[in-house]
């Protein structure tokens, strides 16, 4: 048993992917709002969505964001800018479709995600969070809303 843990570790780390700045993949499927798995080099790879949190899909709007991105990407060959690794192995990166729209932002912009601000200071971010709050948009919609980290703490301990 011991030397089959040593096998897949060394495993791991030898078929351990290394991905550029920036590169082009298919979305093959969409985990939740803001985690997506694409194919780049005919192998799969998830990609958690920078600067963002959506709600959890138990959460008003989880399954609205989800489905807005499957809408928008799954299928589809994306840009992806690689800002680096995130826990559980992820890649943290900015994704693009149709040439130059940001689903990160596009989310931010319909009040399906939040600014993540524990992990990002980008203000472009917090400004797009800001408008879809004053017009009440998506998440916003709800007074009572709680921050979809806020839910993972009380629900997931």
């Amino acid at each position: 048993m011991h030397l089959k843990t040593i096998f897949l570790f060394l495993l791991f780390f030898i078929v351990k992917q290394k991905v550029p700045k920036e590169f082009y993949a298919k979305v093959i499927g969409v985990k939740d709002g803001d985690t997506i798995e694409v194919l780049y080099k005919k192998k799969p790879l998830i990609i958690r969505l920078a600067h963002i949190d959506c709600p959890e899909k138990k959460q008003a709007f989880g399954n609205k964001a989800k489905q807005f991105v499957a809408t928008k990407i799954f299928g589809k060959n994306v840009r992806i800018i690689n800002k680096g690794k995130w826990h559980w192995n992820r890649l943290i990166a900015e994704v693009y479709y149709n040439k130059v729209e940001n689903i990160n932002e596009t989310l931010v912009e319909n009040g399906l995600a939040m600014h993540f601000k524990k992990y990002s200071k980008s203000k472009r971010y917090h400004n797009l969070e800001q408008v879809a709050k004053k017009q009440k948009i998506g998440i916003w919609s709800q007074p009572n809303s709680i921050t979809p980290w806020q839910y993972r703490k009380s629900n997931y301990p």
